[in-house]
């Protein structure tokens, strides 16, 4: 389905009291789908204001973290670098061009006790414009928002691993060599 990020309707005001909705069991607990670990690429799309651009991540059988705020990208196919990979997922999803990215960290994650292989998750800072934000079109997903650093690392229903990437990034200052 094709939704320009601009036709969205504004983000929900959370001042109101209820912040939180009460974590249901979702499809997040309750799906007993196979799921298989695979090398993944993913962006941390940076507004010039410094907000995060984030995908709700829909909430569907056979997926992590269904019904979770996390970054857009996605696994690196055979024969495929990380680099490209993350064009490629971007385009597919947002329709969006990225300029010069650089990476910023990786995650390497052993599944060998589960009978899978080591794989990694390799994020990559991705700078974008108001403007391009505005001609985003969302192909996956629920929804797109931006979210200040603090705002989405208060947010219950952040994927993990990708949560942990946000908060090195907006914290970066505080790592000292």
């Amino acid at each position: 389905m094709r939704r320009l990020i601009a036709d969205l309707p504004p983000p929900i005001d959370f001042r109101g009291g209820e912040r939180h909705a009460p974590m249901t069991e979702g499809t997040f607990l309750r799906d007993r789908g196979k799921l298989r670990g695979a090398d993944a690429v993913a962006a941390i799309l940076l507004l010039e204001d410094r907000r995060y651009v984030l995908q709700l991540r829909d909430d569907m059988e056979g997926i992590f973290y269904p019904g979770h705020w996390g970054c857009f990208g996605g696994a690196v196919d055979r024969g495929e670098a990380p680099p490209q990979a993350l064009r490629r997922e971007l385009k597919e999803e947002l329709e969006f061009d990225a300029g010069a990215f650089e990476e910023f960290t990786r995650f390497d994650f052993d599944l060998s006790r589960l009978g899978q292989q080591r794989v990694f998750r390799i994020y990559y800072e991705v700078p974008v414009t108001s403007s391009a934000f505005s001609r985003m079109v969302l192909h996956e997903g629920a929804e797109v928002r931006a979210f200040t650093g603090a705002e989405i690392l208060g947010e219950p229903r952040v994927t993990p691993y990708d949560a942990f990437a946000i908060f090195l990034h907006y914290c970066r200052q505080r790592f000292q060599p």
